[in-house]
């Protein structure tokens, strides 16, 4: 009841002169369409994700463990997959690659047989839907090893015919996103583009806030990275923090942008989100939303403090023409009606609202099953239901 009572009343914590202790915070969801080719991509991928977890769930009984590595993979591809072209491509060409070399491997194995069965994998990196509930709440970096790890190696497939059959399949689809990341076509890009425009985003004086930018893997961090210096004109505007990032570069990186005023921009994902104060900033936006409920606090609290003293805004960007982007737009949609009678106290009960492995698993549903509008009316209707 009393961590219940401390997230409810944030917002209604007063200082001895009556003044609130924490600062108003505001939510923008920020809704944007894919293109066409961006469209078919994610078609093209998300029907391969279906078709693999389908398979995947006919595996014989006893293989639960693989059964969860393969949904796991699954699931970070589908993520990607959301997150950005580069994302999504460096992600096929990582996992071709090494299912390429699992194949050699295989066929050396067995003389060059096309319908042997495949060895079993020793790469068990989730055993069960508790082990994935244990690493939402890892540090980054081991989560950012595990995802590669699983990534790379999980697959359904039994034999090597089928190995080889799902190798082009995934040629196909590495193709497709190199077309894509070549084309230029990054609608969510220009979402945020759109946002540095914003004049919140300059104070009185014309000066540049800072801003801090969340996402989630390492491709689309430094993409971002590379893409808002070349938009300032400035290396040295922008720093960047992930799981990779040492802990004495981490400290210089959060000193700099904290105190160096030609520092503006923090590119980070939740190597960032917990432990980390950077109140020198008001405003963030969510390029990636995360799966786990809780984290969107985390993010949020960096900001959103004791001692700050400005308006806290965050924009939440999803494509609400996707499966799982729909359903989370409607989530974000519910969460801020809400707001606007509690006066703000949303964000501190969402992970409340859904539990990390009960929001995860509606969100894959959305993937598997949202094109049917019975599944579409239930996963609704349970988000509705629960805020």
């Amino acid at each position: 009841v009393d961590d219940l009572m401390r997230r409810m009343v944030k917002e209604e914590l007063v200082r001895f002169d009556g003044r609130p202790l924490f600062p108003e915070r505001r939510a923008h969801t920020v809704k944007y369409q894919l293109s066409p080719e961006e469209a078919a991509l994610y078609t093209a991928v998300t029907d391969y994700v279906r078709e693999e977890m389908n398979r995947a769930d006919r595996l014989a009984a006893g293989d639960d463990r693989r059964r969860n590595n393969v949904g796991f993979a699954l699931q970070i591809l589908q993520r990607r997959l959301a997150s950005s072209p580069a994302a999504i491509h460096e992600s096929l060409r990582r996992r071709v690659e090494r299912l390429e070399t699992r194949l050699g491997e295989e066929r050396l194995a067995q003389r060059g047989e096309s319908a042997g069965k495949l060895s079993a994998s020793t790469d068990i990196h989730v055993a069960s839907e508790d082990d994935i509930d244990d690493l939402e709440e890892a540090p980054e970096e081991e989560i950012e090893d595990a995802e590669e790890a699983v990534l790379d190696r999980a697959t359904a497939a039994q034999t090597i015919t089928e190995l080889q059959a799902e190798i082009e399949i995934l040629r196909g689809l590495e193709s497709q996103a190199l077309a894509v990341r070549r084309s230029g076509q990054d609608t969510k890009w220009r979402q945020l583009d759109s946002i540095l425009d914003d004049p919140l985003m300059t104070d009185r004086d014309g000066n540049r806030r800072k801003l801090i930018i969340f996402t989630e893997p390492k491709d689309t961090l430094n993409y971002l990275a590379d893409k808002i210096r070349t938009r300032l004109g400035r290396s040295e505007a922008v720093v960047v923090i992930h799981g990779g990032v040492k802990r004495e570069d981490r400290r210089k990186a959060v000193e700099a942008f904290t105190q160096d005023k030609d520092v503006l921009v923090m590119v980070a994902n939740d190597a960032a989100g917990e432990g980390i104060n950077l109140q020198r900033a008001h405003l963030m936006v969510n390029y990636d939303l995360p799966w786990n409920p809780n984290r969107l606090e985390q993010r949020f609290g960096r900001i959103h403090r004791i001692g700050q003293t400005e308006v806290c805004h965050l924009w939440n960007l999803v494509a609400d023409d996707t499966r799982e982007g729909l359903v989370y737009a409607r989530l974000l949609e519910k969460l801020d009606q809400a707001r606007q009678t509690l006066g703000g106290r949303v964000f501190d009960v969402l992970g409340r609202l859904f539990e990390a492995r009960e929001l995860r698993e509606l969100l894959f549903d959305a993937i598997r099953y949202g094109e049917r509008d019975d599944v579409r009316a239930r996963l609704f209707e349970k988000i509705d239901g629960a805020v």
